[in-house]
């Protein structure tokens, strides 16, 4: 039987990575005027290029911080209305792994975030190698459709660029600005090397690992996971944040130590319970408010 062949999106940025203060210029504006991206896509309003304000545009949706209901223009989702009043600047590193985690499920319109950190087999690669293999993770996924290989590179460029603090020469000297999200620390490069990192524990709050098991819950109306899905499975704080198993252990402790998780290791389990009712939003609400007490 064939594979069910799904759709992708890859350029969805028009080559630009997320800059820094596109985030909070963008949130300001959607508050203000839902009709913003429909006026130029929004360029004079955010007073970038046209491509650029695409971009910011695509950025906020897909992690998570603006909706798009039919006819309706653009609004802030409670996320976004979150993120607008307790850290509209992303001084804070909470915000940008909630972005991050939100990015980088969504197969079908960030398929090479997806991609990247969910089903990507090797650890460590050159650009030229990460092209090969982002190229074949979306033959595997589409039923062999062939993707475009200027659409992967610029994709690769793109995402490496990212989350590393070096710039690529063929971006355009308007974009060459360090994104926040190299503030995260999950891809270190080494000369021409590039390769996952799990990430600092001072940087990484458990809060995010249960943003995901919260959201985990609520969309598949389970009660549980094993611990091994948390770490393998596409979508889940394993793959999402490079955590080896020892260190998602001491998260899930720290969690149920708090009261938020039930853990159970005897006879070799090792499953994790629901003890909230939080949704994952709630769970950035507890953030925000616990931060400003």
């Amino acid at each position: 039987m064939s594979q069910e062949k799904i759709k992708i999106r890859l350029k969805g940025h028009e080559t630009f990575i997320l800059r820094e203060g596109w985030v909070t210029k963008g949130l300001y504006a959607v508050q203000k005027d839902a009709g913003v991206f429909g006026k130029n896509y929004g360029a004079d309003a955010l007073g970038v290029g046209t491509n650029m304000a695409k971009a910011i545009r695509y950025w906020l949706k897909e992690s998570g911080l603006t909706a798009e209901p039919p006819r309706q223009g653009v609004h802030l989702s409670d996320l976004g209305k979150l993120v607008l009043q307790y850290d509209p600047y992303l001084e804070d590193d909470f915000t940008l792994w909630l972005m991050h985690v939100n990015l980088c499920r969504k197969l079908h319109t960030v398929t090479s975030w997806y991609l990247f950190f969910n089903t990507l087999p090797a650890k460590d690669f050159t650009k030229e190698e990460l092209c090969g293999l982002l190229t074949e993770q979306i033959r595997i996924q589409t039923g062999n459709m062939e993707p475009s290989l200027r659409s992967v590179t610029d994709d690769c460029s793109a995402l490496l660029a990212m989350y590393t603090r070096e710039h690529l020469a063929d971006y355009d000297p308007e974009d060459k600005k360090i994104s926040p999200f190299a503030r995260l620390g999950l891809i270190k490069k080494d000369g021409t090397r590039y390769h996952k990192a799990q990430p600092d524990r001072d940087l990484l709050d458990p809060l995010v690992i249960f943003y995901l098991i919260q959201q985990y819950f609520h969309e598949t109306k389970r009660n549980s996971i094993s611990i091994a899905d948390l770490l393998k499975q596409p979508g889940l704080p394993g793959t999402l944040l490079n955590l080896k198993r020892t260190v998602l252990n001491e998260y899930i402790d720290q969690l149920a130590d708090e009261g938020l998780l039930i853990v159970n290791r005897t006879a070799g389990l090792d499953m994790v319970y629901q003890n909230s009712s939080l949704g994952a939003t709630e769970v950035a609400a507890h953030y925000y408010n616990g931060r400003n007490e």
